[in-house]
């Protein structure tokens, strides 16, 4: 049984996940055009993420594709540490938005990666809480950042603290 996460000894923790590809009209991949790139994603017992690659590359645009799930995980990594780090230092966040945006660049060959990802949440604090102290912690995020600090590109941030 996939359990999607599990702690092994301290400080280390193992995920898992499977992915199936459900793209098959019958054909296979007798050619590039001939597949759709459609798939599952599952983890453990929770809902099934429906899957595809980008529109640019023949995929399906009403199902999430890769750029946009590893854009997501930046954008909700940084949003619980924050989050986190909020109520350790007695600042109440009331709301929490971010539009990210994440750009990638397709190379000669064919291949491609990211080059930035720049975050932008908008933060509602209580009336009385330190805004200065609200938008440091975004700094002390992205620091701890699990994801953040596992990629090979640039994770910018650009916080909007709003008060009251």
């Amino acid at each position: 049984m996939n359990m999607g996460t599990s702690m092994s000894k301290k400080g280390e923790h193992n995920y898992s996940a499977t992915v199936v590809w459900t793209g098959n009209s019958g054909d296979g991949t007798k050619n590039y055009r001939a597949f759709s790139r459609n798939h599952e994603i599952t983890c453990g017992n929770k809902p099934i993420i429906n899957g595809s690659a980008d529109p640019a590359f023949l995929g399906d645009s009403s199902r999430y594709n890769p750029e946009e799930l590893l854009l997501s995980s930046l954008s909700a990594c940084h949003m619980l540490w924050y989050l986190h780090l909020c109520a350790d230092a007695g600042i109440t966040v009331s709301n929490y938005t971010d539009n990210a945006e994440g750009r990638m660049i397709e190379t000669n060959n064919g291949s491609g990666h990211f080059d930035k990802v720049m975050l932008k949440p908008i933060v509602n604090i209580g009336a009385d809480d330190d805004s200065e102290l609200a938008r440091s912690l975004h700094d002390k995020a992205h620091s701890f950042c699990f994801i953040a600090n596992s990629v090979n590109f640039a994770v910018e941030c650009e916080a909007e603290i709003r008060c009251g």
